[in-house]
């Protein structure tokens, strides 16, 4: 019988002798982990208040935090997973939001903090590298777990979403939802007790608990654990563990792929992994060069699961609906979208009709909500269904793909452009680490595209020959180059290495990094804009009564 909760898991994982926990340090048995988690619950109880029961957790990846996720599951609290690459008045928001009761940090994530209003006192901080905190567990160890009052509906964390399109939100998960994903999951993406798991993606993300922690829980796989990502030790830490499964998004694909190719790439024991984001080229790339095998998957920290993966899917489908509910829409009208045309390339034929929003019309009553965001509530759920805020399109065989954000159409000369659709094909581009795209206004009417590209040290944008390349993909649409390149080493991106792509639209090409814009017509040049050129073009944005729209 299935279990029913994180808390059901966790007891029934106690004195279990198999590899549960894995850091270059030292190893934990299951049961060991469970011992852990429940000593902390036992010591939550009792510094639990009146109030939300909210445990914010503010550390790299490293064993404490595991033991708190489990702690909060047996206790009956939340975990509030904080972003440590936020900052100030940022930072501070989001933890005074969620009500953090108790907050667990480090001496590094205690100095973050330091003289930040976050409604937090300084006396319920668990600052987990210090003397003080083990004189005060001590008590609690060898203690029995137990889970008094969990229920399904108890909640379990609060995800902070990654704030790539604006101010981030509280996403709700109960221990009941949790645990039906990891269910779910550890059968999606084949995870059983003999897996390792290695975690490079942060755990405050719900990819990383949701396609790896609860799964590897459920199947007792053994959770390699790493400080945090870097593309130089991914493969030394990959053979160091034995890992044969992971969870990515695809700016951390294109890192790896970024790194010097060795003859000896493919000896490891990674079979397959789970994430987002990864274009087909980068996943060819990366099955051929390591063995093994990127599945993409559609979901969120808000709505996981509508999309089950079908064997033998086209390339870059991402399966067919979990549910009867689950179709694409115009979001005016709420009519389902004809199927795509699709060229010999893939490339829709059709988007105007074809491209909507995905919705699950029966999702409603799973959305869990924000915590205290009604207007982010009213947001998701409108007449009754679930709108995701993605876009897709539905081939004719009924397969499902991703097509970008909501905020990913840019309207060029009365088309839509799929900023999706640029951006998977900049990053074919060997020499593109990363690549996000947008719109930003166009001097007299529309949008314009823009592209931000990273490329590694000591290459230099006239070494790309971005004209050819783009003249060279025949799928890439007359409207769908960028006008405008801005170039970098080191693109913003959040806590998880996706993209800030709102941060980079509001900047446009106002941005210290080197902006290259488009000239002539016919064929593509580029030439670097100087400040002389950025003061033209909002003279341009002015002269035509367009100067509000001046990103």
């Amino acid at each position: 019988m299935p279990h029913e909760t994180i808390a059901d898991l966790l007891l029934a994982r106690a004195g279990d002798d198999h590899p549960g926990l894995l850091t270059r340090e030292r190893s934990w048995t299951w049961g060991e982990v469970v011992e852990e988690s429940a000593a902390r619950a036992h010591w939550a109880r009792e510094l639990r208040t009146e109030g939300p029961f909210h445990i914010g957790v503010l550390l790299d990846n490293r064993p404490e935090y595991l033991f708190w996720l489990g702690a909060a599951a047996l206790a009956g609290a939340a975990v509030v997973g904080i972003n440590p690459t936020r900052r100030g008045a940022e930072l501070a928001q989001e933890v005074r939001h969620t009500d953090c009761a108790l907050l667990v940090t480090d001496r590094a994530g205690a100095a973050l903090l330091d003289g930040l209003d976050i409604g937090v006192a300084a006396d319920r901080f668990l600052v987990v590298d210090t003397p003080a905190y083990a004189a005060a567990l001590a008590p609690y160890t060898g203690r029995p777990a137990e889970a008094p009052d969990v229920t399904a509906t108890t909640r379990m964390l609060l995800l902070l979403t990654s704030g790539t399109t604006g101010v981030s939100k509280a996403a709700i998960c109960s221990q009941g939802r949790l645990a039906a994903l990891g269910a779910a999951n550890s059968a999606k993406y084949d995870i059983t007790r003999d897996d390792t798991c290695y975690c490079p993606m942060p755990l405050f993300h719900g990819n990383a608990l949701m396609a790896l922690w609860a799964p590897a829980l459920t199947a007792g796989a053994t959770i390699a654990l790493p400080p945090k990502f870097t593309a130089s030790g991914f493969l030394p830490d990959v053979r160091h563990f034995g890992a044969t499964y992971f969870t990515y998004v695809g700016k951390a694909i294109g890192y790896v792929l970024a790194r010097p190719a060795t003859p000896e790439d493919a000896d490891n024991r990674l079979t397959h992994a789970f994430g987002t984001e990864a274009s087909p080229e980068d996943a060819a790339r990366f099955l051929e060069r390591f063995g093994c095998r990127l599945v993409e998957g559609y979901g969120s920290s808000e709505g996981a699961g509508m999309l089950r993966r079908v064997p033998d899917a086209p390339t870059g489908a991402l399966g067919m609906p979990a549910r009867p509910g689950v179709r694409i829409v115009h979001p005016a009208t709420r009519e389902t979208c004809p199927p795509a045309e699709l060229d010999s390339y893939g490339r829709v034929r059709n988007p105007e009709e074809a491209i909507g929003e995905i919705v699950d019309t029966e999702g409603a009553a799973r959305f869990e909500g924000y915590y205290k965001n009604e207007a982010a509530d009213a947001e998701r759920v409108r007449h009754g269904w679930y709108w995701t805020g993605d876009l897709g399109y539905v081939d004719g065989d009924g397969y499902f793909y991703f097509a970008g954000r909501s905020g990913d159409w840019i309207r060029v000369d009365g088309e839509n452009i799929s900023a999706l659709l640029t951006e998977r094909i900049l990053r074919r581009h060997p020499g593109v680490v990363a690549a996000g795209v947008f719109g930003v206004p166009d001097p007299r009417s529309g949008d314009q595209v823009m592209a931000a590209v990273e490329i590694t040290e000591g290459t230099a944008f006239d070494g790309l020959d971005l004209p050819a390349f783009l003249e060279g993909q025949e799928d890439l649409g007359t409207k769908g180059a960028p006008r405008f390149v801005r170039v970098s080493h080191a693109l913003p991106t959040t806590g998880s290495n996706k993209l800030r792509k709102k941060e980079m639209q509001l900047d446009g090409w106002r941005t210290d990094d080197p902006v290259y814009r488009w000239e002539g017509r016919g064929r593509p040049t580029y030439a670097l804009m100087g400040d002389d050129d950025k003061a033209a073009l909002r003279e341009e944005f002015l002269a035509n009564g367009r100067g509000r729209f001046l990103p």
